[in-house]
Order: structure tokens, then C-alpha cells, then sequence
């Protein structure tokens, strides 16, 4: 069983075939799917599962805090089930890949006390921009 489903039983999330295929779609590393693509890859393995209920499943992800939505350069919406993981991404600013990343080191030692302009800092969202070996490639 995937970390994400796990999480979702644990929670006591009610598991209808619909939310469990999108949670399984979501299952892995590196995943960034948009609503469409999860959408498709779930019809694959319930062909009549509509879109709405897909887009209210990722709304329901999301509002839970199980799922993290991201969002790069205008793109459309991807979604990270990495959400209990800390970590960054790393996107090619030619094709949209995304890849989780683990900086090492505290992020927040990265901005001096003089840059924070009295702000109480919760959190660090820094995203790595370049072109992925494919894109490079062509």
C-alpha cells in the first residue's frame, strides 16, 4: 500500500474505488501530475471515473493537508503527495518537469535577520530552476 493511502486510512478517510485510484496515481517519487493528467492515468484504471470527481478528490487532498499543490511560471496546478516531507523542487524551465529535491543545511539561516524586515518566518519555499537532461539533450 502506498505512503499517501496509508496516510489516508490512518486518517480514517473514507476509500471509495474513485479516491482510491487517484490516491494510487499519486503513489511515488517525483510525482507532479496536473488534475488532467491524474484525470487520464485514473481512467486507465477505472474508465468511469469522471473528471469533477477527480477534481474534487484533489480539493479534498489538498484541504487535508495530504497532498500540496504547486504551482511554476503560470503552468497549470501540479500535485506533490510528497506533503510531509520537507523538501524543494528542482524544475526545467523548458518542458515543466519537476523533481523533488533536499537542500542540506537550514534555509532559513539563509536570510539574514535584516532581510526579514520584522517578518516571523514559518516557512522556505525555494524552487531551482534549469533545463533537464532531456530538454538539454534536443
Amino acid at each position: 500500500m502506498s505512503d499517501l493511502l496509508e496516510r489516508l486510512r490512518g486518517r480514517g478517510w473514507r476509500l471509495t474505488a474513485q479516491r482510491r485510484v487517484v490516491a494510487e496515481v499519486l503513489d511515488g517519487d517525483h510525482v507532479h501530475y496536473t488534475a488532467d493528467e491524474v484525470h487520464a492515468k485514473a481512467a486507465e484504471l477505472l474508465p468511469e471515473i469522471s473528471r469533477a470527481t477527480v477534481y474534487n478528490t484533489l480539493g479534498e487532498l489538498v484541504s487535508l493537508g495530504e497532498v500540496m499543490e504547486v504551482s511554476t511560471d503560470g503552468r497549470a496546478k501540479r500535485y506533490d503527495p510528497n506533503a510531509h516531507h520537507a523538501h524543494q523542487h528542482l524544475v526545467c524551465s523548458q518542458c515543466g518537469t519537476i523533481r523533488d529535491v533536499h537542500p542540506t543545511g537550514d534555509l532559513m539561516a539563509v536570510l539574514p535577520a535584516e532581510e526579514r524586515f520584522g517578518f516571523q518566518v514559518a516557512a522556505v519555499e525555494v524552487t531551482y530552476r534549469g533545463v533537464c537532461p532531456n530538454c538539454s539533450a534536443s
